[in-house]
């Protein structure tokens, strides 16, 4: 399917007293099919996906949205709240109220990282909603090396321009986006999260990619989800792909995401 049959529209969506920035890329011709929604990673908001969702809805011939989850990039800033161990369960209700705003009543799921795991959660508990999942570095416990790699970062945060590079896309809130993420992984109450008991009741067909040398995960996290997940799963891992394999192989990544969403379809 060509690029040019969908309509790009970029909007803020009111939830409960806040937006959220949501781009859709809608065909020109009405189309049965579910919807793609992309659920970006701790650092991550619409604009850092590219041209990716665009190119798998094409193709798919999918209908696809992408938005910005609260505090990140164009939409409303964090609330005063701290944010709790349970902050990634915390999206789903979010998730859901967002496709009932926009008229989505299936959706496929393609989840980076944090997105990742929201993808399955969202899957495990609204499974009347999700057609399937796709997950990316998705991580349902912690790993000592996921600490080592946010430890990193942290250094690339105070020592270098990563900072001035991310405000290009967060803006005034990157601090805040920053410490949400680092500060809640590292705080020692975390290292007991976990959400391998939810795996089982995800009915739905997921892809698990993940590349061969990420930073942030070890092929526990893939072998976890794809032997726990009830429904049927197959894992991949991308040689030559770090933590985000939409950037690091995008060929192979979209090949793989596309033929997954047409044998789903």
């Amino acid at each position: 399917m060509n690029p040019t049959a969908f309509t790009v529209t970029e909007t803020d969506v009111p939830l409960d007293g806040y937006h959220l920035r949501v781009q859709r890329l809608l065909p020109t011709a009405a189309s049965p099919r579910p919807t793609l929604v992309f659920l970006h990673d701790s650092l991550g908001c619409i604009s850092l996906w590219r041209d990716f969702p665009a190119r798998l809805a094409a193709a798919t011939g999918c209908p696809a949205l992408v938005y910005d989850r609260r505090g990140y990039g164009q939409s409303a800033p964090f609330d005063s709240r701290p944010r709790t161990n349970d902050y990634l369960a915390d999206e789903v209700p979010v998730l859901r109220q967002l496709l009932d705003a926009c008229g989505i009543t299936r959706a496929i799921l393609f989840g980076h990282s944090d997105g990742g795991s929201i993808a399955l959660l969202a899957a495990a508990r609204y499974p009347e909603g999700v057609a399937a999942v796709l997950t990316e570095g998705a991580h349902v416990f912690v790993e000592n090396l996921t600490l080592a790699g946010i430890r990193a970062a942290q250094q690339q945060y105070h020592g270098t321009n990563l900072p001035e590079r991310l405000a290009r896309y967060h803006g005034p809130h990157t601090d805040a986006v920053f410490r949400a993420w680092a500060d809640t992984w590292l705080r020692p109450a975390f290292r007991h999260w976990n959400i391998e008991a939810e795996l089982p009741r995800i009915q739905c067909p997921v892809l698990v990619l993940q590349g061969a040398a990420d930073e942030y995960g070890t092929v526990a996290q893939v072998e976890a989800i794809a032997t726990q997940a009830s429904g049927p799963a197959e894992a991949v891992l991308l040689p030559g792909a770090a933590h985000t394999p939409h950037r690091e192989a995008p060929e192979e990544t979209l090949r793989l995401a596309a033929e997954f969403v047409r044998r789903v379809l």
